[in-house]
């Protein structure tokens, strides 16, 4: 349990530095969209490129920041009766949702998308609009960010199996709180 322990911590480390290159990425998105905005309306000047960038760096948000959402436990939920659980049950439920559906999910998803991009890889696909980007940064952005989110359940599986055991984390994240929504 040890090694698992010692996995889930790097994977957790791997998630958070993904998580601040989203972070990042929504702060460059809002530079190019403010620059573009000026550009256009200030001196009549606009590149498809400059769209597709901000497009780009969005998918890069979604996709690199997911594992570390789910690091957090910040996804959303259906709450039907996961609120109204004990500490146990909550972590069962957890245990059996990441293994029947996050972990098949998301492989499956990894693996599929990894052909998209090989495609668009070797075509050297760029985009049809006039000064247009290469398609295949963001295509890999698919196979990478279902990956990530594969091995983040995975930490977060050896986490609660490692709980339900009664065996100490050892310095690894556990974000377990569950808040219900305020509505």
């Amino acid at each position: 349990m040890r090694l698992l322990l010692r996995f889930s911590r790097a994977m957790d480390r791997l998630s958070t530095a993904f998580g601040s290159v989203a972070d990042w990425m929504v702060l460059l998105s809002c530079a190019i969209s403010a620059a573009n905005a000026f550009l256009r309306y200030g001196i009549s000047y606009s590149s498809n490129a400059w769209l597709e960038a901000q497009w780009y760096l969005f998918a890069g948000m979604v996709m690199l920041g997911a594992s570390y959402t789910l690091l957090r436990n910040e996804h959303v939920r259906v709450d039907l009766v996961y609120g109204a659980l004990g500490e146990r049950a909550k972590l069962w439920v957890d245990v059996i949702g990441t293994l029947v559906f996050l972990l098949p999910g998301m492989a499956l998803l990894a693996w599929m998308t990894w052909p998209v991009f090989l495609d668009s890889f070797l075509r050297d696909e760029g985009s049809p609009n006039p000064g247009g980007l290469l398609r295949w940064p963001v295509k890999v952005l698919m196979p990478v960010g279902f990956a990530l989110m594969t091995l983040q359940g995975l930490s977060e599986l050896i986490k609660r199996v490692a709980l339900l055991r009664g065996v100490p984390l050892g310095g690894a994240e556990l974000h377990a709180e569950y808040h219900r929504p305020e509505q």
